[in-house]
C-alpha cells in the first residue's frame, strides 16, 4: 500500500470524522481519481517533439496518455475538427496515490520560486484543479533531452461536495496551499 494513501486511511480519515462530526465513515470525502491534461499547442506540427513529450507524459504518471481531439474547426488557431490538441491521463488507484506522493513530496519541491498553491481553485461539486508550468520538475523528465517545455492541468476529483472537508483533506495529504498574508 502506498504510504500517502496508508496515512490517508489511518490518520486522515479519523480526523475528518472527528472535525466535521461525519456520523459515517462513507461521508468522509475521498479522492476518486486524478485528471491530467496536457496542450501540445504550437508542437503540433513537430512530430518528434509530440511523440517525446508523449513518452515523458507517459514516464511521470506511469500511465499511457490518450490523445485529445478537436471538436470544432478554429481558423484562428489553425485547427480543424478531429485534429489532435492535447493529451490526458486519467489515475485511479495505486497510480493515482503514487502520483500524488510524487507530485507532492518530490516534484512540487523543486519549482523555483514556490509559493505554494491557490486555495480558491475548488468547483462547485468540490474537486480541485491547478497548473504546474513546465512538466521538467519531474524527475523522470531528462532536461537536457527534451524537445520543448509544456504545462500540465491537474485536476483532484473528490466524491464530497463539502469545499472545507476537501479543503482539509487536501491539506492533510500534504498539499502546500499559499500562507494567508496579513
Amino acid at each position: 500500500m502506498n504510504r500517502l494513501r496508508e496515512k490517508y486511511i489511518k490518520k486522515i480519515v479519523p480526523k475528518l470524522i472527528e472535525v466535521f462530526k461525519f456520523s459515517n465513515v462513507m461521508e468522509v470525502p475521498q479522492i476518486q481519481k486524478v485528471n491530467v491534461n496536457v496542450g501540445i499547442g504550437n508542437f503540433r506540427e513537430n512530430r518528434e517533439a509530440v511523440e517525446s513529450f508523449v513518452t515523458d507524459l507517459a514516464n511521470i504518471t506511469s500511465q499511457k496518455p490518450y490523445a485529445r481531439t478537436a471538436r470544432l474547426s478554429i481558423a484562428g488557431f489553425k485547427i480543424r475538427q478531429g485534429e489532435t490538441v492535447g493529451y490526458a491521463v486519467t489515475l485511479r488507484g495505486e497510480n493515482m496515490w503514487a502520483f500524488l506522493d510524487k507530485l507532492l513530496n518530490v516534484a512540487l519541491p523543486r519549482v523555483r520560486d514556490f509559493r505554494g498553491l491557490s486555495d480558491t481553485s475548488f468547483d462547485e461539486n468540490g474537486n480541485y484543479s491547478f497548473g504546474i508550468k513546465e512538466h521538467v520538475i519531474f524527475p523522470e523528465v531528462n532536461q537536457n533531452s527534451t524537445k520543448g517545455i509544456r504545462s500540465l492541468q491537474v485536476t483532484v476529483v473528490m466524491s464530497g461536495k463539502n469545499i472545507e472537508a476537501n479543503k482539509f483533506l487536501l491539506k492533510e495529504i500534504g498539499v502546500p496551499f499559499k500562507k494567508e498574508e496579513n
